[in-house]
């Protein structure tokens, strides 16, 4: 049940829950079957019916019930933005689901894992043979020590997909300025240059959200090497936040503002509205994930687009998609591994591939659909050539919320680039003192 609070924070709590809850379906309550009906397996996810991962997902429940009869699925869609903020409070509950979709990284898969909120699922990674369908570098999201650090320990989640941050861009709306195609970053620059002059501000960004710190993080990126990500995500050594890799990130992102490549009233917009209005044409360039390609393949009908890695960066955020976990109080577990098995099915991992996503144990030859391709061998680039950093907000607890604040802050102007850095700083460094590092 969920754990006694006292006060203005117990009512808080509460009706999050409360709301929480209600979001999805009205059914009866997870695994408890009606007196006369099936057994429920309840699953929650946030990917968007038109994307890749949620076409795929729902192709997996429906072989789910096909294969296991008397049982029904209920599931409940989630916003990301429900899930990231409440799932240490749904999953200490009883009304945590049998299987979800959850972000991964030290801050959060890894907190719920060293809180005890997750199953270790090590026995059945072994026994289906999951561990042997996902390469070292994407089973290190998976995988958390006693610390909640990621990348050694047992199996607390199953990633069944990748993902990485890239460059989308307007084809026609190139073509229309006559701007082409950056390789470098000297060409992006001068592409968002062109835009400007033309009285176009060239890139959308959600700043009140994620796409912004991606945005940020790219940029450090580009003065980084492998060393410098492994001491900042996975706490090798000490990070020097003052150093060149993030005083050029806050400084550029600033300076970005002040050239008119991002606008300032961008601080306040949502991933959502971000993507929207790329989709309705409405900026030449959108940087953000993976994630969004089955949706924008999907969706754009009047113009041609396309996509390309940072110019100039041989690292770029990316990983493993978000991980099937499975919460400590499911009730319903050996059914949850059986549909975490399912979507490990080449049958349902093609599906996301020609769906715009990039599957982990696809057949190569079954992906056909050209854009498809050209992403699945971007990520192949990074991918073989060590190019994954993860994303900037995994390295602590509640650290997205200060990144989203930090990088707010340099888009509308009312901090400093030193400030902002300080102000990321000192959470970074107050986790490393909590977990004795």
């Amino acid at each position: 049940m969920f754990k006694v609070r006292t006060g203005v924070a117990a009512v808080a709590a509460a009706t999050m829950l409360a709301a929480l809850a209600a979001c999805g379906s009205t059914e009866q309550a997870a695994g408890e079957p009606a007196a006369d009906g099936p057994r429920v397996l309840k699953l929650w996810h946030y990917e968007s019916a038109d994307g890749a991962m949620g076409k795929a997902w729902a192709e997996a429940i429906k072989q789910f019930e096909a294969s296991h009869p008397g049982v029904k699925v209920q599931f409940e869609e989630k916003a990301f933005e429900q899930i990231r903020q409440s799932a240490g409070m749904i999953l200490n509950s009883d009304e945590a689901p049998d299987v979800m979709e959850y972000n991964k990284g030290n801050a959060t898969a890894g907190l719920l894992s060293k809180q005890g909120l997750l199953t270790d699922l090590t026995p059945e990674v072994t026994k289906r043979g999951w561990d042997k369908l996902l390469s070292p570098s994407l089973q290190t999201t998976a995988r958390y020590d006693e610390r909640g650090v990621m990348g050694a320990g047992n199996w607390y989640g199953v990633p069944n997909y990748a993902e990485y941050v890239m460059v989308y861009y307007n084809k026609d709306l190139f073509e229309k300025h006559k701007v082409d195609v950056p390789k470098t970053f000297d060409e992006f620059t001068a592409a968002m240059d062109a835009f400007v002059k033309a009285g176009v501000t060239p890139l959308a960004v959600g700043g009140a959200e994620y796409p912004a710190q991606q945005i940020f993080y790219q940029l450090a990126l580009s003065k980084a090497q492998r060393p410098w990500v492994d001491n900042f995500q996975l706490y090798k050594g000490k990070v020097d936040f003052k150093g060149p890799e993030f005083t050029y990130a806050a400084e550029t992102m600033a300076d970005w503002v002040k050239k008119g490549y991002i606008a300032k009233d961008s601080a306040a917009i949502k991933a959502e509205d971000m993507g929207v209005s790329f989709i309705g044409g409405k900026y030449p360039i959108v940087v953000t994930g993976s994630w969004w390609y089955g949706r924008f393949a999907s969706e754009i009908k009047d113009f041609e687009w396309g996509s390309f890695l940072w110019p100039g960066n041989t690292m770029s955020a990316g990983s493993s998609g978000n991980i099937w976990v499975v919460p400590e109080n499911a009730k319903n577990k050996d059914l949850a591994y059986d549909f975490i098995d399912i979507t490990m099915k080449k049958e349902i991992q093609n599906l996301l591939g020609n769906s715009g996503g990039i599957p982990v144990a696809a057949d190569a030859s079954a992906i056909t659909d050209p854009k498809s391709k050209e992403l699945i061998e971007n990520f192949n680039t990074l991918s073989t050539g060590d190019g994954l950093a993860f994303y900037p907000d995994w390295p602590a607890p509640g650290y997205y919320d200060v990144l989203v604040a930090g990088v707010q802050n340099l888009i509308n102007g009312s901090k400093k680039p030193a400030e902002v850095l300080d102000e990321i700083a000192a959470p970074y460094e107050e986790n490393l003192a909590d977990i004795g590092d």
